[in-house]
């Protein structure tokens, strides 16, 4: 029966982001499919992890490379990996996180870890997002779609791949812009800072430039698959990305352009003798260049007389050994070393009144260099499945010499201990406590503003996050759920504390605490029919409130948030969503530092996946069904955001928004 294939899929797939495949236990995690296609209207990733796990928010700031919070926690204290390689943003703005450099339309699965469960990769603090994009296949294949989307949105690409069984390629491209949207008003980019901030014509875009596309992004990547032998195999894949004119209204600047580029090689052999079964190597290199300017601001004067640029570029290379073996039946002992240089530089380029600034350095050329040593074991007892996991990392972090300013050295030891246990067929206990490190970034450490302010605090103590972690699964015939809960001590934790923004040094450390649920599961009406449900709640307090402050809450934080979708396949490979995303108000908020009350918000989104042939699939949907006007980013001041008095501008999501995608596979 088809309810009973889904259940068993359901329950699966929930198994397997637990972990238990083989002899590998992974910690918890949620698992989310079909990116590449229906999932995603846009190459906004960000968007996409909002509306499928709900211990995920967004933080808009455009109408494409938005960021994201996980449970509470974004920017370097989650990793974001991207077929195990890491990229960073360049801008201290983060006009362009890590998750705006990734390929929607290529991304065969994700993996949301939450926790400090990671010893692997440097500086999973709090999580990670672990993206997976697709592997080129034997045989000959290609995908061609186009998608189209209120506001001018259109989009275009195409992916071929083939080969046999030694020797495989993928390759694909990709095309989209996007006019500004509206907001349940009517408000486009340009509309929302003339009604936010009136008097501040500065900030206005130019008449000329009031009505421009929000983006336009190409991307391009490339995979090669060779199995030398059928114990060994090397993969070499290039990933670009070029974004033009990204209009970011709720900030000062735009960015002319983001580039990125990533090269991953990754060979692995098998069967090598007892002490391995597995072998791993992998380097990586991504660099990204962004410049972001006031160019179609007024501020920048015709012609652009006056502008204003921050240019900066962001590298990181990475190499990293691995070697796995089997202790005996029910153990298997994984061994690595880790190592990867992050490279930020940074500079202010000034004209007509802007002149003096011209030379400016933002970021001196930081060099964060480190080594790491990590060991995981995972252990199966009966019904008892075990991880254990241990990293020591030496980092130092050097700025440019010509800086005078202070370098910095860490080391730092991280460690969990993870299991899950069945009680019964049914039902399945599951929980960890773990300690993770992460060190300050160059930003934290040495950014200094267009007006010549250190803003940076160069002695920063390195974070600790010591995490406990609790949850169960139950499955049943028609039904089942996961409950989990979690506290995080955090031992000194970075805050921006705003009082010192004039001054300088205005990031300190503080300790502070974030403790939270989740709840999710489905229904299954009948063979056709389920209810897919997940509510989550966090709240972040400081020890003790940050110099000169009096606000204890932490900052990020966002409320309540409920995600209930009625499901319906009514044909083979068709099938329709109704979903309402919700969250109440924002109630806690560290208003010290420029955040404030939001309302809360309940949108409606409609999407139907209809199969028209063998090789033809449309996709159609209405998000916002209601056109309500509402925003979910709060307006933290550690980011340059447009201020007029005491108030924050606050960017709000889209209104209504039509969208339909036609994809023909082969």
């Amino acid at each position: 029966m088809k309810k009973t294939k889904y259940l068993l899929l359901a329950f699966t797939a929930a198994v397997q982001a637990e972990g238990v495949k083989l002899q590998t236990i992974s910690v918890e995690a949620t698992r989310i499919g079909d990116v590449s296609g229906e999932q995603v209207k846009s190459a906004d990733l960000a968007e996409a992890l909002t509306k499928n796990v709900s211990g995920i928010s967004l933080v808009r700031r455009s109408g494409i490379a938005n960021d994201i919070i996980l449970r509470g926690q974004k920017k370097d204290n989650i990793n974001i990996l991207v077929d195990d390689a890491k990229i960073y943003g360049a801008c201290p703005n983060r006009m362009d996180p890590p998750t705006s450099h990734v390929m929607t339309n290529l991304v065969e699965d994700i993996e949301v870890v939450e926790g400090p469960f990671d010893v692997e990769n440097f500086g999973t603090l709090s999580g990670a997002v672990k993206i997976r994009t697709a592997d080129p296949e034997p045989g000959f294949h290609g995908d061609a779609y186009m998608n189209a989307g209120s506001w001018g949105y259109r989009k275009a690409g195409a992916t071929l791949s083939g080969g046999d069984e030694k020797i495989r390629v993928l390759v694909s491209a990709s095309k989209e812009k996007s006019e500004q949207y509206e907001d349940g008003d009517g408000n486009t980019f340009a509309d929302q800072i003339r009604e936010y901030a009136p008097a501040m014509s500065g900030v206005h875009y130019k008449i000329s430039d009031q009505d421009m596309d929000a983006y336009d992004k190409r991307t391009f990547k490339s995979k090669l698959f060779f199995n030398p032998t059928e114990d060994q195999t090397l993969k070499l894949s290039y990933t670009a990305n070029r974004s033009d004119n990204v209009l970011y209204p709720s900030s000062t600047m735009d960015a002319i352009y983001d580039d990125s580029d990533i090269v991953n090689l990754d060979y692995s052999i098998r069967n090598l003798g007892s002490l391995s079964k597995r072998f791993d190597v992998q380097a990586y290199r991504s660099f990204v260049e962004h410049p972001m300017s006031n160019l179609y601001r007024n501020s920048s004067g015709p012609n652009g007389v006056n502008e204003i640029i921050s240019k900066l570029n962001s590298e990181i290379r990475g190499l990293k050994f691995k070697n796995s073996m089997d202790l005996d039946s029910s153990s298997e002992l994984t061994v690595g070393a880790d190592f990867s240089r992050r490279n930020w530089d940074g500079k202010y380029i000034g004209k007509g009144t802007n002149a003096a600034k011209d030379g400016l350095v933002s970021i001196p050329d930081v060099d964060t260099d480190n080594g790491a040593l990590f060991l995981e074991l995972d252990k199966e007892i009966g019904d008892l499945d075990l991880k254990f996991g241990v990293r020591y990392d030496d980092t130092s972090i050097e700025p440019s010499s010509s800086s005078s300013l202070r370098a910095n050295d860490y080391t730092a030891l991280s460690a969990f201990l993870y299991g899950n246990y069945a009680l019964n067929s049914s039902t399945e206990l599951f929980g960890g406590i773990g300690r993770a490190n992460r060190v300050p970034d160059a930003r934290e450490l040495y950014f200094t503003n267009p007006m010549g302010v250190l803003l940076g605090t160069p002695d920063l103590d390195q974070t600790t996050n010591v995490e406990l972690d609790f949850g169960v699964k139950k499955q049943l015939d028609n039904f089942s759920i996961k409950a989990k809960v979690f506290h995080s001590w955090l031992s000194d934790y970075i805050a921006y504390n705003s009082s010192k923004a004039m001054m300088g040094s205005a990031f300190e450390n503080v300790d502070a605490r974030i403790y939270g649920f989740q709840i999710s599961g489905s229904y299954f009406v009948t063979d056709d029919i389920y209810l897919d449900f997940a509510l989550s709640g966090q709240r972040g307090k400081k020890d003790s409130p940050l110099t000169g402050q009096s606000d204890r809450d932490l900052a990020e934080i966002p409320p309540l948030k409920a995600n209930l979708a009625f499901n319906y396949d009514y044909a083979p490979g068709s099938s329709a969503r109704a979903e309402l995303i919700a969250a109440s108000s924002w109630s806690s908020f560290d208003g010290d530092n420029g955040e404030q009350h939001l309302g809360g918000y309940g949108v409606v989104n409609l999407k139907v996946d209809h199969q028209l042939t063998d090789n033809i699939s449309i996709t159609g949907g209405i998000d916002n069904l209601l056109d309500r006007t509402y925003a979910v980013s709060n307006t933290y001041q550690d980011l340059t955001l447009i201020t007029a008095g005491s108030d924050v501008m606050l960017m709000n999501e889209p209104g209504r928004y039509f969208y339909l995608n036609l994809n023909y596979h082969f």
